[in-house]
């Protein structure tokens, strides 16, 4: 099983002395695209102002643009301790044993706009930038990604692939259509039945589901598999009509 994960917009300073090593990255066929991204956002870090109109960058966001101008050089960390946030917080990898730590490194990435999708423990530095931004220097983040990143997933033959990205971060590299996967939406069930799809609760419950296979460690290459595998672990799923699970919190 390969779990993708979305990224989020907070993230940890500082990390080792070690500068980013694109060809060190998961799937390596992407060191192009990642070379790519990275020469046209330290170039626009050249310009503050830019920069930070480009980035959408409020007046005490403006540090960011000094963080993209050093990606070369930066200090790096795992990328799963590296995001913050609900959903990283969530999952609290720092606290997970090394065999823990080791399984995600063999079952989880996660789909950062600048790099495409990294292991848990690719070593990356801090930097700001979102799957939505038009970055000057490269097409649309869409068009510069999909076929890549859907091209190296297919080529690494994932035996299924759980989909716990956003939209947005979907459209940078859709899963491959001869790819056995699953798309999971948390949602919750009113009073009256019906079922709703949640925003805050979505990133936490993604994260506590994360946590808990990392735990568990099972052994997982199917839906169905997975289906049961949640069932068994007390975990409320269920197919949606649509060909999503549904992840109730």
């Amino acid at each position: 099983m390969l779990i993708l994960l979305p990224p989020s917009e907070t993230k940890r300073a500082g990390g080792r002395r070690r500068a980013l090593d694109v060809g060190a990255l998961a799937l390596p066929s992407l060191a192009s695209q990642r070379d790519a991204v990275i020469e046209a956002l330290v170039a626009l870090s050249a310009d503050e102002d830019a920069a930070a109109r480009v980035l959408k960058l409020g007046a005490t966001q403006r540090d960011e643009v000094a963080v993209n101008a050093v990606l070369r050089t930066a200090p790096t960390m795992p990328a799963i301790d590296r995001y913050t946030g609900v959903l990283f917080d969530a999952l609290d990898a720092a606290s997970l044993d090394a065999t823990a730590r080791g399984w995600l490194r063999g079952h989880a990435m996660i789909h950062s706009a600048p790099f495409g999708p990294v292991g848990a423990l690719d070593a990356i530095p801090a930097y700001r930038l979102g799957a939505g931004v038009a970055l000057p220097g490269v097409p649309a983040l869409k068009r510069h990604w999909a076929q890549p990143v859907t091209a190296a997933l297919a080529a690494s033959a994932p035996r299924f692939v759980l989909d716990l990205r956003s939209e947005a971060y979907v459209a940078l590299g859709p899963v491959p259509a001869g790819v056995a996967s699953a798309y999971v939406r948390v949602v919750s069930e009113g009073p009256d039945g019906a079922v709703r799809a949640l925003n805050h609760f979505n990133k936490h419950a993604k994260g506590a589901l994360v946590r808990r296979l990392a735990e568990a460690r099972p052994r997982v290459s199917t839906r169905a598999g997975f289906l049961r595998w949640a069932g068994a672990a007390g975990l409320r799923v269920a197919e949606s009509a649509s060909g999503e699970i549904e992840l109730f919190a």
